[in-house]
């Protein structure tokens, strides 16, 4: 993405993480006078490596700039404004994400924007596949993967599919999709937004200067949702299509018990089973494929297209990812699922489960999934968890502590293989990873060395 539109002027960038130094490093090459700051030493000296002005915005005297690059993860009003935010008022600098630079730099192509509390990253990866597959120009980026700035120019035919979090949303004041869409919206962030109405209307700009051709999906199911439906066929503004998994809907998409019904076209309907698609097992991932319907075939493409693409495709990775099918065990890698909301999903997806669960734990612990002890042939307990887990299970279901992953997968690995028929190793901590793991994807990533080195 070549900087052109900010030659000569002068920008402040605070934050200096993946896509912060992307945006520094995009503005210096395209002429941009770039101070850049960020906390981190070792990211100072990567940004005086790449020819960087690096200048402590905080501690030293600052005259402004025209405009202020903030990273997402800086507060700009809640629980109080971090003081760069209010040195950039004081000097009347003006505040922006990566994504407001992407959007001036953009010469071509049409812009999918999508956002949710939950599903956003496994629907963004969804919607690019189906293009991708079907050779249709198309780049990935945002809040999942590539910064945009790194995300290269497309032709007219191409389209930007972009994960937005409520903090770029709030940092993109000129945002305007041709398409977007709002899985859901459940209390997060509250201490960055202030509240629930606060968090709502960040993502509620996702919808923000759309125009009669601009589209805006939103799932039904979702209170906030519908009602933010309802605002908008008030005003009437741009083509609203609904989704659902609960029921059947007109001029919308629905996946009633895994089963697409695409209405959303005036005069055509066109439906498919993917309930034997391993990337999209479970009623959320449903709601995920009826959104990227809705999304393709908003923008032209077939039903062969779509269906090419959505049986073809194979999820995410740690997020409910397929290992490996032997001898009629499944084993899945949910590193992902670091609390029990996000656990509760995979629970609810499998029967005949041996399920490894353990790390840090959150708040509430795993009470929440006691509706699905029922399906649990065994609990295999690792980390910090361990006790405090194994108390909520006593008398429900039978767990054995093994403190450590390897361990914990070798067990569950042989006690499906003697009680053979169908059954699942389902690796969904429902905790944190860091007692024993820096982050949940190294912990997904051991956890399918040791499936693999079992299988040998």
């Amino acid at each position: 993405m070549k900087v052109r539109v900010f030659q000569n002027k002068e920008i402040a960038v605070f934050g200096l993480g993946k896509s912060g130094f992307a945006t520094a490093k995009q503005l210096h090459d395209g002429n941009a006078r770039v101070i850049a700051w960020d906390d981190n030493k070792d990211r100072q000296l990567d940004a005086k490596a790449a020819g960087l002005i690096v200048k402590d915005m905080i501690h030293s005297e600052w005259e402004g700039a025209d405009f202020l690059v903030l990273s997402p993860g800086v507060p700009l009003t809640h629980p109080k404004p971090h003081p760069i935010v209010k040195k950039a008022k004081e000097t009347s600098t003006e505040i922006v994400g990566d994504i407001e630079i992407f959007l001036a730099e953009k010469t071509a192509g049409k812009i999918v924007g999508i956002t949710g509390t939950n599903g956003k990253s496994t629907t963004s990866a969804l919607v690019s596949h189906i293009l991708s597959v079907n050779d249709r120009e198309t780049a990935i980026g945002g809040n999942i993967g590539t910064p945009v700035m790194d995300l290269p120019q497309l032709g007219d035919d191409g389209t930007y599919v972009l994960e937005l979090s409520s903090y770029q949303l709030d940092l993109t004041p000129s945002w305007q999709a041709d398409i977007a869409l709002i899985l859901n919206v459940t209390p997060d962030h509250l201490d960055r937004h202030g509240d629930m109405a606060g968090y709502t209307s960040a993502k509620e700009r996702i919808f923000q200067n759309q125009e009669k051709s601009g589209v805006a999906i939103l799932n039904h199911d979702d209170p906030i949702c519908y009602e933010m439906a309802c605002r908008l066929t008030e005003n009437g503004r741009q083509r609203i299509i609904p989704i659902s998994v609960e029921k059947e809907i007109e001029n919308g998409v629905s996946a009633m018990e895994g089963v697409l019904k695409d209405c959303s076209q005036q005069g055509h309907l066109w439906t498919l089973d993917i309930n034997k698609v391993e990337g999209l097992r479970g009623r959320h991932n449903w709601q995920n494929a009826a959104a990227a319907v809705a999304v393709t075939r908003a923008l032209g493409l077939s039903d062969e297209e779509i269906e090419k693409g959505l049986t073809s495709f194979e999820g995410l990775a740690h997020r409910m990812e397929l290992v490996s099918i032997k001898d009629g065990v499944r084993i899945i890698n949910d590193s992902k699922a670091t609390n029990a909301e996000a656990a509760e999903k995979a629970l609810a997806t499998f029967d005949n489960i041996y399920w490894i669960c353990g790390g840090i734990p959150k708040a509430g612990g795993i009470e929440a999934l006691s509706p699905h002890f029922s399906k649990i042939k065994h609990v295999y307990l690792i980390g910090e968890a361990e006790d405090p887990f194994a108390e909520t299970l006593k008398g429900h279901v039978f767990f054995t502590k093994c403190h450590d992953l390897s361990v914990a997968t070798s067990k569950a690995m042989k006690a499906a293989k003697i009680a053979g028929g169908d059954a699942t190793i389902l690796l969904s901590p429902a905790a944190a990873s860091f007692d024993q793991f820096s982050s949940f994807e190294a912990r997904g990533d051991a956890f399918r060395d040791f499936v693999r080195g079992e299988n040998r």
